[in-house]
């Protein structure tokens, strides 16, 4: 099965499909789960209504800790860049190695204005007083990203539909219709240890 690993930055956002749907992410809380029919309600209020299949890919976060990366990590991370122009990371996310390659690049993404996302290999990785500092490569470069002690590292488990209770959060990648239907691509939930999805 994909897991959110797979998906989480793979670039979805850019993408343009040939039956004119387009992606869009959402994060949002759950309201309820009827059949395949999952309600949601953003941050501004608005409740949305995404549908599931069997080709969803449901999954939750695992905390790691920031010692646990090390050169070789293929890794995403959002980040926003620093007073010096550094990038600093927001989160990390680790992927599995059956995911190496996934999204690579450096791009923008929409955690907040401004945001990026960098997937990338993991070349060095120098511990520093602000927390340490990573040296990202990909095919068409490298960025180094400050990752202080506060930020989330996570890797994905895969999960199932008994994690959408009202009230989780949950980050989707959905692909939407022309006339705004929304299904489910992926979709991470909050762990039933209350991990919540940092991105």
């Amino acid at each position: 099965m994909k897991t959110l690993a797979a998906a989480l930055f793979c670039l979805l956002a850019s993408a343009s499909f040939a039956n004119a749907q387009t992606q869009t992410r959402i994060r949002a809380h759950v309201v309820s789960l009827d059949g395949d029919v999952l309600t949601v309600r953003t941050a501004a209020g608005k409740e949305r209504k995404v549908h599931l299949t069997p080709k969803t890919s449901i999954s939750y976060p695992r905390r790691l800790k920031l010692s646990d990366l090390k050169p070789g990590d293929y890794i995403g991370s959002a980040a926003m860049p620093g007073p010096d122009g550094m990038l600093v990371a927001r989160e990390v996310h680790v992927f599995p190695e059956a995911q190496r390659g996934v999204g690579e690049g450096h791009y923008p993404w929409d955690l907040a204005p401004g945001s990026t996302m960098t997937n990338g290999g993991v070349s060095k990785v120098v511990k520093a007083a602000n927390g340490q500092e990573l040296t990202v490569q990909y095919k068409s470069g490298e960025k180094t990203i400050v990752v202080p002690p506060d930020v989330p590292v996570v890797t994905s488990q895969r999960g199932d539909r008994s994690l959408l209770v009202p009230g989780a959060y949950v980050f989707i990648g959905a692909q939407q219709a022309p006339d705004g239907t929304l299904t489910a691509q992926y979709l991470q939930a909050t762990s039933k240890d209350g991990v919540k999805p940092p991105v």
